[in-house]
């Protein structure tokens, strides 16, 4: 079957239920499918789970696929989606704790520098090419194709192709860059062909066909979660490709006035979208708008997406007290806020998207709305003095994520992705802790770097032997102490006017 094309071999499936012909596909792509979904999660046993999903969802669309597809685009695209889901679940707290990328089974190459300092960017960078850009390099470099191989799948000339590869590395060599990794277009691809696909586990191919031709019959509880998550992100990414092309036109027109129409109607689907997803990739292709509200989701958790470009302060929260709103407009963490009687009490949903001044405008929306203005002032009160006894500990584990920073706080422990000791834009660790002691919290560790932590303590524990517990273990595992002291701080002097 090697000279058998794969819509060739997927038509043979679909219409006859060949078996042999869903196999020789798997056969043939498992190792790209395997390899992406591993560069994601960084599990092995997780990587085999998306794999096996990726094909469940090839047999089922197998129908619908046009004759011109590139399977092999098409491939990734969905493990990529896949694993993104994936994350997004709460399993993804268990296992981006392991050890980062690609240390256990990834092949070292003649320069394994550069594809260290790639990998973690390189599934980000793919994601932001057009679908023809991704198709050529993952045809050019993730299957090592030649050009004439390209051109001819993508039915173009062989010149056409390689200017089309050409482009597509250039955007990521530029994409690359703004992360802080410098290289050539030559070194960028020769990594990528040298790395981005590595032998699959020896029967992932045989138990992914069984699993797959049966459409998922057999696929585990949490396999058929998976497949219904990331269907579910495919089918939001078809519709936002659409949606895009609208949202550009209404641009053109105007601002100013498309944020006051999304006002007006805050109920429309195309707004709660935002708050349903809740996803930066999402979040980012909102028009821009001030809408603060009383919340629609109140007793769901409070939520805090963060644009992935966060200097100019656009976020969404949802079902947020009113303390986190003041937070958004002022940075002050509630610990650091003098807050007078009668504010709003409730939960609100914010959605905050404008191109500039967004903190400014936000506040004018509070005062507003609320009456509530606030300034900044020096006071002397109670603080603790974060600082650092271990700068190994084994707790702080330095990030290599690129995704913005994010955290979930559970009885009995805190986890967080990306978080700095103090940050003066991101989520950072001295709020969290402060917001948990009531008391401002004054960073004297001299850590800069990110981290992604695990933190436990015993949630059985009450009052003083809780806290007696969750500073010994602040301690152990991440190297940190806690000092009370009486400090000039700045806080927030929080005032209602008339």
């Amino acid at each position: 079957m090697t000279d058998v094309s794969d819509m060739e071999l997927l038509r043979d499936y679909d219409q006859q239920g060949s078996e042999e012909a869903f196999a020789e596909l798997v056969r043939r792509h498992v190792h790209l499918v395997y390899s992406a979904a591993y560069r994601h999660v960084g599990s092995g046993a997780h990587a085999e789970e998306i794999t096996q999903a990726v094909f469940i969802i090839l047999a089922r669309k197998a129908g619908k696929l046009r004759p011109g597809t590139i399977l092999e685009g098409w491939l990734y695209e969905t493990t990529r989606l896949t694993a993104l889901s994936f994350l997004r679940g709460e399993r993804r707290r268990q296992f981006r704790e392991q050890e980062a990328y690609m240390q256990s089974t990834v092949q070292e190459c003649a320069d394994a520098t550069v594809w260290n300092q790639l990998a973690p960017l390189l599934d980000e960078a793919m994601g932001r090419l057009g679908k023809k850009d991704r198709e050529a390099v993952v045809l050019r470099f993730f299957k090592e194709k030649s050009l004439n191989e390209v051109a001819e799948a993508m039915k173009v000339t062989e010149a056409a192709a390689q200017s089309r590869v050409h482009r597509a590395m250039e955007k990521l060599r530029k994409h690359f860059m703004k992360r802080g990794v410098t290289l050539a277009t030559g070194s960028i691809a020769g990594a990528i062909a040298a790395n981005s696909v590595q032998a699959a586990p020896v029967g992932l191919a045989k138990a992914t066909t069984a699993v797959a031709v049966a459409k998922g019959a057999a696929a585990s509880a949490s396999t058929l979660t998976l497949i219904k998550g990331a269907l579910k992100v495919m089918a939001w990414t078809k519709l936002k490709t659409t949606a895009v092309v609208g949202i550009a036109a209404l641009l053109a027109v105007g601002a100013t006035t498309l944020a006051v129409e999304a006002i007006k109607k805050p109920t429309d689907e195309s707004i709660e979208k935002y708050f349903t997803m809740l996803s930066s990739r999402t979040f980012d292709t909102a028009p821009p708008m001030v809408l603060l509200r009383p919340s629609k989701y109140a007793g769901q958790g409070s939520w805090n997406v963060p644009a992935r470009d966060m200097r100019n302060g656009n976020q969404l929260r949802r079902g947020a007290p009113f303390a986190e709103i003041l937070h958004s407009a002022y940075g002050f963490g509630p610990e650091q806020m003098v807050l007078p009687s009668g504010l709003p009490r409730g939960q609100f949903d914010l959605l905050l998207t404008v191109p500039t001044n967004a903190v400014e405008e936000l506040r004018k929306e509070i005062k507003k709305q609320f009456g509530v203005v606030a300034h900044p002032e020096k006071r002397v009160t109670d603080v603790l003095i974060l600082k650092n006894t271990n700068p190994n500990a084994p707790g702080l584990k330095i990030s290599t994520r690129v995704d913005p920073a994010s955290s979930w706080p559970q009885p009995g422990f805190f986890q967080c992705f990306g978080f700095k000791m103090s940050d003066p834009i991101k989520p950072d660790l001295v709020h969290e802790i402060g917001q948990q002691a009531n008391l401002p919290v004054i960073d004297e560790t001299g850590l800069t770097n990110a981290y992604d932590i695990d933190f436990h303590w015993n949630a059985n524990l009450q009052g003083d032997a809780m806290k007696a517990d969750i500073m010994r273990e602040l301690n152990k595992q991440l190297g940190l102490v806690l000092i009370p002291e009486r400090r000039e701080v700045e806080m927030l002097v929080v005032e209602k006017v008339k």
